[in-house]
């Protein structure tokens, strides 16, 4: 006999909290991301490559750099249109870090997507040490106005992955980042990677019980994958490290999924690499067959998301 699902936050039967359930709840109609490109460098590769497992091509799926901004959003709105002509719009400042450039630039930024009709809000990915004092007021500020959204990779709580894939910041900074946001009553969306080198599943259990204790709003749950061209690959090939296996990662994301409060949105819970520049692991190639074996590993251990939880340590 097969559970009822007993998670709230769904409309299509998942057992956590998704963006489509979310964004549907929120706004009452069909909203999408659109992916843009400010051309913002990540300060992280100034001096050298930068983390480990970047290619130096952050947001991929985004627009074109030469491209301006709104040509960029019009582009794929006329797509969109075809399919969904009374829809929504979220403009996800995507590629680069967005919050890396003097406040001016910012500003024309996202005031420029603003005036587009029917954006209802920005999504802006960034750095936990690319904020100022008059950039968070500014967000501040910004926040009254639309839906705003920061996402900050933070990729694993523990420093000492932090150092060994060069990811420039320490949890302490990436904490302080979060603590200044939520003062603000801003929407923050934290990015981790499953499957860094070393770690261990208890350590990224760890991850996710320590980003529930910070009252984060969002998460993306990306699996580790080896890019060609960065230094991981040049590092996997002189020191070859075990890589999750699809079944390791599923039951990883499960036992993180129990430790969330049921209210986080998992706005992502698996990666996408691209055929041509994946080196491994070849089975994040079949996405949407790791998408239902999530769900049918949440369904067969009757789990969701937040179930590990006391209603004490829920929000």
């Amino acid at each position: 006999m097969k559970n009822k699902n007993p998670f709230f936050y769904t409309l299509d039967n998942k057992r956590y909290h998704t963006l489509n359930y979310f964004l549907k709840n929120k706004f009452h109609k069909k909203v999408y991301k659109v992916s843009l490109n400010a051309g913002l460098p990540c300060p992280n590769s100034k001096n050298g490559h930068g983390c480990i497992y970047c290619s130096n091509q952050s947001g991929d799926f985004a627009g074109k750099k030469t491209d301006d901004l709104i040509t960029q959003f019009k582009e794929v709105q006329t797509k969109m249109s075809k399919k969904w002509s009374d829809a929504y719009y979220i403009a996800y400042f995507q590629a680069g870090t967005n919050t890396n450039a003097p406040l001016s630039v910012l500003k024309q930024n996202f005031e420029t997507v603003l005036k587009i009709p029917d954006v209802v809000g920005l999504s802006i990915a960034t750095r936990s040490d690319c904020f100022t004092k008059e950039i968070y007021d500014y967000l501040e500020k910004l926040n009254k106005r639309t839906f705003l959204t920061i996402e900050l990779g933070l990729q694993s709580m523990h420093d000492e992955t932090l150092r060994f894939i060069n990811r420039g910041h320490t949890k302490e900074n990436f904490e302080n980042c979060v603590k200044e946001l939520q003062k603000r009553n801003i929407f923050t969306v934290v990015h981790i990677i499953n499957g860094l080198p070393h770690e261990t599943k208890e350590m990224m259990i760890e991850t996710a019980k320590y980003l529930n204790s910070l009252n984060i709003n969002g998460l993306k749950i990306h699996m580790l994958h080896i890019l060609k061209n960065t230094p991981l690959a040049t590092y996997y090939q002189k020191h070859p490290f075990k890589i999750l296996s699809k079944e390791e990662y599923i039951d990883i994301v499960c036992e993180q999924l129990t430790y969330l409060n049921p209210k986080i949105v998992i706005e992502r819970i698996t990666g996408d690499p691209t055929k041509e520049d994946l080196i491994a692991p070849t089975w994040l190639l079949k996405k949407f067959c790791v998408l239902n074996d999530i769900d049918k590993n949440l369904q067969k251990k009757d789990l969701y998301q937040g179930c590990k939880l006391t209603k004490s340590t829920q929000f």
